[in-house]
């Protein structure tokens, strides 16, 4: 299908870029989500404001232990380790790997991620276990909201229309952190239907700091608070994680059935792949 008539525009500046959606513009950035709606007719935007010329939204930095991530930065680069310093840019790289296909990852954008807000999204889960901070602008001046408060439900967040999401920025982890990333789906192709990112601190042979994001375990992505206060103050061990996992599936998450996937079998998931990713996570 053809998407509706629109107007289009290329703003050369961030001011521009705000201007328009002060004017009722949607952003068109990587476009993965918003074309795809727009050509099954779900979405019909009279304007479309391209940011994909204005300069300075393409940039990783890191500064005071906070990496700054802009707007056009495209999901490939994540693919690399080296992209992020330490742990961080090992969580990015294990978890990029599972965001659809290489076309996709080439184009699309983490910050396009947060803004669209899909409750199976990886970006997301990750933003709200690493306690990222969204930076939104417009013409009223410039806000930041913590991930954690940021996601509403499924595509709602606390941004306005007439805001941009200029950037993301996540507090590097620890040295010696261990992370990794997992996800349950049913075809290579498929939305996950269960994700989990951690990230675990253990020294002197004791957990001393977890972080664990859920993704597609509830109508927004999920910090498993109570699977962290299981883990503090642990040994790490199989037992340990095992109960983990349990208290992810039984207070954190709220799935509902999908067509695959009932309720409980969702739950079963999220015990089996919470305790499989902090296993894969301790340092050894």
């Amino acid at each position: 299908m053809k998407p509706a008539a629109f107007d289009y525009l290329v703003p050369q500046t961030v001011a521009g870029a705000v201007d328009a959606l002060a004017a009722g513009a949607q952003v068109l950035a990587g476009g993965q989500s918003l074309l795809l709606e727009m050509h099954l007719q779900r979405a019909h935007p009279a304007l479309v404001a391209d940011i994909n010329r204005v300069p300075g939204l393409d940039t990783l930095t890191v500064v005071d232990g906070t990496l700054t991530v802009g707007a056009l930065v495209r999901h490939k680069t994540f693919e690399s380790p080296g992209a992020v310093p330490g742990p961080l840019g090992d969580l990015f790289a294990r978890a990029v790997g599972y965001i659809a296909h290489p076309p996709i990852r080439a184009r699309g954008t983490m910050t396009g991620n947060l803004a669209w807000a899909h409750p199976a999204s990886e970006w997301c889960a990750l933003a709200v276990a690493l306690d990222a901070v969204v930076e939104l602008r417009s013409t009223r001046g410039t806000r930041e909201i913590p991930a954690e408060d940021y996601f509403l439900g499924p595509f709602q967040t606390a941004r306005d229309p007439d805001e941009l999401l200029t950037a993301v920025r996540y507090p590097l982890l620890a040295p010696d952190t261990g992370v990794a990333f997992t996800e349950h789906r049913r075809t290579g192709f498929s939305f996950a239907q269960v994700a989990v990112g951690a990230a675990l601190t253990v020294r002197e042979g004791v957990i001393t700091g977890a972080r664990i994001g859920l993704a597609n375990c509830a109508d927004r992505p999920l910090r498993a608070h109570n699977a962290e206060r299981t883990l503090i103050g642990s040994e790490p061990s199989q037992p340990v994680f095992t109960a983990a996992g349990e208290a992810a599936a039984e207070r954190d998450a709220a799935p509902v059935p999908e067509p695959y996937a009932d309720v409980d079998y969702r739950r079963h998931v999220v015990a089996v792949l919470v305790a499989r990713t902090l296993r894969e996570a301790a340092p050894v």
